[in-house]
């Protein structure tokens, strides 16, 4: 087995009573892909804290290979003293490193890297703090949250690109499809301990599921025996005190046993507050429009919306979903074309910008409104604890301010309020942002029952598949499609054409993002274009240079008869970098075409 890059040993930590990680083990060698998993609150942001040497334990010790390069993803990336959000990426690059690359990938993350960051939405700042830990090409990358406020283009994106990189990946995601690819290992953080196992996250619910029932009947057989020690300490003791005593102290150690044990955290009661049924037509959207400028956001869309119908929209970030949905729950007016709700309509939404609670509110007022102890849900009052204890909060966190809640806390918080009010048409911005995994397979059961109709923006596309009945998916040039099904479904349906027209809508949103006329853009070449440009000679050179090793090696021939193994590997070395000389000679052509042309033009 390969020598770890980074280790954990025995870590400690404690926040006022509970220990948060108590002799956490953690070890991580290159190459190596895990995902580190656990409830909200349980300690995973710290623990990769500490792995990357921000947060120094109470207890333990940290090891990192000489000479290995670590980057961490935070999920609030600090951007003060940075103009643009290139000097932000660059700013992460060691002495040395490639600043192509930086320009490459703030490209590919559709910015321009003149972005003033004190002015970036959500979406632009976690992909700017991507591109700045991509880009020095670090051997252990450690990713808090990566997915989160990204569209899902972006999301396969860098899918595609952790997959094709050597590095060593830590990461913390309640996106199961984006970890289910990614992950061969998981690391379970469970109640100040960690277990872990060598297969990745798609095992990791059911290996949960048995290690949960295993514990359950341990504590079970725990009690057991305590009962049966307690009846001999009150009926059966008699013989030698020795034996009485000793028997009588292990009875004390079951006790201390049965006490210090930390059951595993319940789950969430989630529940919406239902109004009376709505008519059977919801909602009837007849050939919309609406545009900004010369640019087409939604362009002839129709729709039936029915009772019980769940509706997920997805796209890229500026793409218009909110602005679609927006229109159809009559928040704003099309420019053309008309929207009918039906009867009897009891709307509850919930948005993204959780920023525009009050940081300084405690978390009671949040639910109350500032109104006394109590919440209404559904039109009746309930103590405001209790309703805390059911999205998992603690009574004693009924006076702590929303500033020091951590993204999940806020995320359930949203949802509570949400929930609180009845309704029978749900609109979901983006609700499972932040959410823990349990809390996630809770929200999705709600969702299932809810008697009313649902309609969510998401780009968790496993959240997508076993929630929704249909998908509605920008096609470009203001174009939106229904599909029936899921997110996979819709894929199917689509079949190859997915990716045409996804890097349409993509490249649509850029162009709206850019001030740079698109006519210019494209009369020049991408950074990445130029970069390749001026290294694929050398490229080349290089891998003349193997063919020529090699074939020297193969010219031998007595070579197969005296070392077999060596001539089977000059061979398979040849044939590689022979194709790999040809692919870059073709790029390479191709590229000066594209060159003069444009010089011409």
């Amino acid at each position: 087995m390969a020598p770890p890059l980074i280790q954990l040993r025995d870590i400690k930590l404690t926040f006022g009573g509970t220990p948060l990680l108590a002799g956490v083990e953690l070890s991580v060698s290159t190459g190596e892909h895990v995902c580190l998993i656990g409830r909200n609150g349980s300690g995973k942001s710290t623990l990769l804290k500490i792995a990357a040497g921000l947060v120094e334990p109470d207890g333990g010790s940290r090891f990192v290979q000489p000479g290995a390069t670590i980057r961490y993803l935070p999920q609030e990336p600090d951007f003060s003293g940075f103009s643009t959000t290139l000097a932000y990426v660059e700013a992460g690059l060691n002495a040395g490193d490639d600043h192509y690359q930086a320009r490459y990938l703030v490209e590919q993350l559709g910015l321009s890297g003149e972005e003033d960051p004190a002015h970036v939405s959500g979406g632009e700042a976690r992909r700017a703090a991507l591109a700045r830990v991509l880009a020095p090409s670090p051997d252990i990358l450690l990713l808090d949250e990566p997915t989160n406020h990204l569209d899902l283009p972006t999301i396969e994106w860098l899918e595609s690109e952790l997959e094709s990189r050597r590095c060593a990946l830590v990461i913390i995601s309640h996106d199961r499809r984006f970890l289910g690819n990614l992950s061969r290992s998981t690391a379970w953080l469970d109640r100040g301990q960690i277990r872990q196992i060598d297969r990745g996250f798609s095992a990791f619910e059911a290996w949960r599921d048995e290690v949960l029932a295993e514990e359950e009947r341990d504590q079970h057989k725990l009690d057991r025996k305590i009962v049966n020690e307690e009846h001999w300490l009150r009926y059966g003791v008699s013989g030698r005190r020795k034996r009485n005593v000793k028997r009588l102290g292990n009875l004390h150690a079951l006790r201390d046993q049965r006490r210090t044990h930390r059951g595993a955290t319940g789950n969430a009661n989630l529940a919406a507050a239902e109004a009376d049924k709505s008519g059977k037509l919801v909602i009837e959207a007849k050939n919309i429009s609406r545009s900004y400028g010369e640019r087409k956001i939604v362009d002839g869309f129709s729709i039936r919306v029915q009772r019980g119908d769940r509706i997920g929209i997805v796209g890229p970030n500026g793409a218009g979903k909110t602005t679609l949905i927006e229109m159809l729950t009559g928040g704003s007016a099309p420019d053309s074309g008309s929207i009918r709700l039906g009867a009897n309509i009891e709307m509850a939404t919930l948005d993204q910008h959780r920023e525009s609670l009050d940081p300084k509110t405690t978390l009671a007022e949040a639910l109350t409104g500032g109104r006394g102890d109590h919440v209404m849900v559904g039109g009746k009052p309930k103590h405001v604890v209790s309703y805390m204890k059911d999205f998992l909060f603690a009574q004693e966190q009924m006076r702590t301010p929303l500033e020091v809640l951590s993204g999940g806390e806020r995320g359930r918080l949203m949802l509570a309020r949400a929930l609180a009010k009845p309704s029978n048409l749900l609109v979901l911005d983006e609700p499972t942002n932040d959410l823990d995994l349990e809390t996630l397979d809770v929200l999705e059961e709600m969702l299932s029952d809810y008697e009313g109709t649902v309609i969510l923006i998401s780009h968790d596309r496993d959240f997508l598949d076993r929630v929704v009945t249909s998908v509605i998916v920008p096609e470009g040039n203001g174009r939106w499609l229904e599909y029936a099904g899921g997110y996979t479904d819709m894929l199917a349906q689509r079949g190859a054409d997915v990716k045409r027209a996804t890097a349409k809508a993509v490249e649509e949103t850029r162009e709206q993002r850019s001030a740079v006329p698109s006519g210019v853009a494209r009369r020049r070449l991408t950074f990445n274009e130029q970069h390749a440009l001026e290294t694929l000679p050398k490229t080349i050179a290089k891998l003349q240079a193997e063919i020529a090793k090699q074939q020297r090696f193969l010219d031998d021939p007595d070579l197969f008869r005296k070392d077999r193994k060596r001539f089977d590997q000059a061979s398979d070395a040849l044939t590689t970098a022979q194709k790999e000389l040809a692919e870059a000679e073709d790029k390479w052509l191709e590229l000066e075409v594209r060159r003069e042309e444009i010089e011409q033009a």
